[in-house]
């Protein structure tokens, strides 16, 4: 479905990160944990062509879209949830939904799409006239989501989507991620809360400065280097 290979990948002059390779198949999670700094969400940043990749390749169901303009990336099923639970905050749910689809041009299309939202998230279809600021983190969260489903994508690219969620909220949210593999997406998902990104990911990748250190399906959890540095020596 996607594949990263030995890419190098920076900002300026800065390189965050080394040769780093993985492949994503279809109907599968790859979680991307490691510390701060490591350069997990340039990697997802780099697919979407929001980081500039200085050398190797990035395919998608093998062809070449290294440095392909982002709207091109959007129409071939690949969108990007990025950190921070960016949404328009003075416009209402619904309209944040709409901005969405603004790429698909049929209206039966955009309304099946808003439907399929709201069916997986009620709480949005409650508050489809609201405005986003009023909303909760979590229901913030599950709009920004929402958006990205909207463009009918079969890679979702996610970028810390737990952040700064209450623990039930964290559980709600990494469901709705395993029944969209379930569904039949492909998603990479960048996570601190590294025990659950593993547990939920077919594949996991430990990034550190830049380099892929470790990885491994769910029995990485059992690694000594995983429980001592990020479960704190306990699993």
């Amino acid at each position: 479905m996607l594949s990263l290979e030995n890419i190098t990948v920076g900002y300026g002059n800065l390189t965050v990160l080394h040769k780093v390779s993985f492949c994503l198949k279809a109907n599968q999670i790859i979680a991307i944990i490691g510390p701060n700094g490591a350069g997990k969400s340039t990697v997802i940043k780099s697919i979407f062509n929001l980081a500039k990749v200085k050398s190797g390749e990035i395919l998608f169901k093998n062809e070449k879209i290294t440095h392909l303009p982002t709207y091109e990336l959007i129409d071939l099923g690949i969108s990007y949830v990025n950190q921070g639970r960016i949404n328009f905050n003075n416009l209402t749910v619904h309209e944040n939904l709409i901005i969405g689809a603004e790429m698909r041009k049929k209206q039966d299309l955009i309304e099946k799409n808003i439907q399929l939202v709201y069916h997986k998230f009620p709480v949005l279809h409650e508050k489809r006239g609201k405005l986003a600021y009023s909303l909760s983190g979590g229901q913030q969260q599950m709009l920004a989501l929402g958006r990205a489903l909207m463009q009918n994508p079969v890679v979702l690219l996610l970028d810390e989507p737990s952040l700064g969620l209450s623990p039930k909220l964290q559980k709600q949210l990494f469901k709705s991620i395993v029944e969209l593999r379930e569904e039949g997406m492909a998603i990479i998902i960048v996570e601190q809360n590294a025990k659950k990104a593993i547990e939920i990911a077919d594949r996991t990748y430990l990034l550190e400065d830049g380099k892929v250190v470790l990885e491994g399906d769910k029995r990485i959890l059992k690694h000594q280097k995983i429980q001592e540095v990020y479960l704190g020596g306990r699993y």
